[in-house]
């Protein structure tokens, strides 16, 4: 259950040091930078100098205090004679260790599917080709990422170790003493799709793939805008709840996440969408099933090997049958086990944007075919 709520919440935040550069330094070069125009991120600044580059990554916990800075230096490069304070990594990438599927995927899609030399997690992650390197031994398994196994990061000697950081985490463990550039992956912290997806621009800085994250962002905006507008122009706004009961509690997405404005901009109205947390919030059924009593549709995430049935659903719990989307047969599944939902959606928000549209106002887009998510079975 702990990787499933890994999952759904998405993927550790101690300042971090690397050679002679502090982690949480601030941009103290006198020299003028260029700042790189970000639209949506709120939470990383990139600023170019003529030697290097430094991305800021402001804390999404306290906003008043820098999470961590990080200097990129070419490596075909000297090493600038004076710096400021930060976390030097020499660019481009070639040998990471990738914590999480999610970022595997995104450097699939940005052509640097080499760099990755070790990933934690590997049961989790649906990439046949992560797998079959894995197997050939081209990329090594580093084990749990909550307690991955140092003595193979050693033997790997990797370039930077990509990770996401949890609030009050408590730190990283060993790894931290390895003198290895930690990049902590908040993107998932952003309260906008396009947000997060643009972080991908810094994922591209990173692996020598600056070209190609620009120009694929530009695709993701161009075609989520274009949809927005398209399911503005629908008259009804019928409502949504998602999600399941775990054991006595009921996660579902803050009023402010990613995911609550994605419903919105497919032109539902999300039954939590006055909360104000970004986060994921623990509810009793109760609260879900008052608010969501009367609800049009409800969308569902779950991992097994087969999809699931209303009878199964019903089997489940028996408050499910409460719904009047379960009377109404109005639940759409999507089953993580076989759909690659949590590896594409964080930086490819239009594809679930295009879903979504098609389920709530099937008649703005009559041929596509459904990506994610299928109505249940009986």
């Amino acid at each position: 259950m702990r990787k499933v709520l890994q999952s759904m919440i998405l993927w550790v935040i101690v300042p971090i040091l690397s050679g002679c550069h502090g982690g949480n330094g601030t941009i103290t070069d006198t020299t003028p930078g260029d700042t790189i125009l970000l639209h949506y991120a709120s939470n990383l600044t990139l600023i170019e100098f003529e030697d290097y580059t430094v991305a800021q990554l402001r804390n999404p916990w306290d906003t008043t205090k820098v999470l961590h800075t990080y200097l990129l230096v070419d490596k075909e490069r000297e090493l600038p004679d004076s710096l400021p304070s930060g976390t030097v990594v020499r660019t481009p990438l070639t040998r990471s260790v990738v914590y999480s599927s999610v970022h595997c995927s995104l450097l699939k899609q940005l052509g640097a599917i080499e760099s990755i030399g070790g990933v934690c997690d590997l049961k989790y992650i649906k990439m046949p080709e992560i797998q079959e390197a894995c197997q050939n031994g081209s990329i090594v398994d580093m084990g749990d990422a909550m307690s991955p196994s140092v003595e193979r990061i050693i033997d790997l000697s990797p370039d930077a170790l990509l990770l996401s950081p949890f609030e009050n985490s408590g730190g990283y463990g060993r790894v931290e003493k390895l003198n290895i550039p930690i990049i902590e992956c908040a993107d998932y912290m952003e309260t906008s799709a396009l947000g997060r997806a643009e972080w991908m621009r810094f994922y591209g800085m990173l692996f020598g793939k600056r070209s190609t994250a620009d120009s694929l962002f530009a695709v993701v905006e161009r075609d989520y805008h274009e949809l927005r507008t398209l399911a503005a122009s629908s008259k009804s706004v019928p409502t949504v709840m998602c999600d399941l009961k775990s054991g006595a509690t009921w996660y579902t997405p803050g009023g402010r996440s990613s995911i609550a404005g994605i419903y919105a901009d497919a032109g539902a109205s999300y039954i939590f969408r006055e909360d104000k947390r970004s986060g994921s919030i623990p509810l009793p059924f109760e609260t879900i099933f008052e608010r969501g009593q009367q609800t049009h549709f409800w969308l569902i995430r779950y991992n097994q090997p087969t999809d699931k049935t209303y009878g199964e659903l019903e089997q489940d719990f028996a408050g499910y049958a409460g719904f009047r989307a379960f009377r109404e047969r109005n639940i759409y599944g999507c089953n993580t086990h076989k759909i690659p939902f949590y590896e594409e959606v964080p930086f490819r928000p239009e594809l679930l944007l295009r879903d979504l549209i098609k389920i709530f106002h099937p008649g703005l887009q009559k041929e596509h075919q459904l990506r994610y998510f299928s109505k249940l079975a009986e």
